[in-house]
């Protein structure tokens, strides 16, 4: 799918997907994320990783061809820096992401805003992160109120973000 729009709004995949929302499959994350990027609609399958006020190893991932994924970044919801700027928004773009959906800030917003990308984050704070700590790759997270895994399927668009063990169709 990648970063085109998909042919079925969010709204539209719930409505024919209410058994699973029912059974607990289908996941909608809290309305809490802001759009950043070019792309209002994404989705893709689901990378992990989760990170503390820094993302050593983020650059590093996001060269590796993301053939339309979408990274699930848990950065604890912290709002005390940024955790994805412009430079980090393209360097994904140009390795195929579809998007990402950043539980915590984005910084040089105007960028991230001129790339053709979807982004999803908490806000956005000016002060970049740090580059040393502990990072979890491919991990369990929770983010916007819902357990998201990886390998999972991520759509977004301007109705809400969702997550579903398998891909969905409306």
């Amino acid at each position: 799918m990648g970063s085109e729009k998909f042919p079925t709004p969010v709204a539209d995949l719930c409505d024919a997907n209410a058994s699973l929302i029912l059974a607990g499959e289908l996941r909608i994350l809290e309305p809490v994320f802001q759009p950043y990027g070019q792309c209002r609609s994404f989705s893709g399958r689901v990378v992990t990783m989760r990170v503390l006020e820094h993302n050593a190893g983020l650059r590093a991932l996001l060269e590796t061809p993301g053939e339309g994924h979408v990274l699930v970044l848990d950065g604890g919801g912290s709002k005390r820096c940024a955790l994805i700027g412009g430079t980090l928004a393209e360097v994904a773009r140009g390795s195929g992401w579809a998007g990402a959906v950043v539980n915590g800030c984005v910084r040089d917003v105007d960028d991230v805003n001129g790339c053709a990308i979807g982004v999803r984050a908490l806000a956005s704070n000016p002060r970049k992160p740090g580059k040393s700590s502990a990072t979890e790759m491919h991990v369990d997270v929770d983010v916007g109120g819902a357990v998201v895994r990886d390998g999972e399927w991520l759509y977004a668009d301007s109705d809400g973000i969702i997550v579903c063990d398998r891909e969905i169709y409306g």
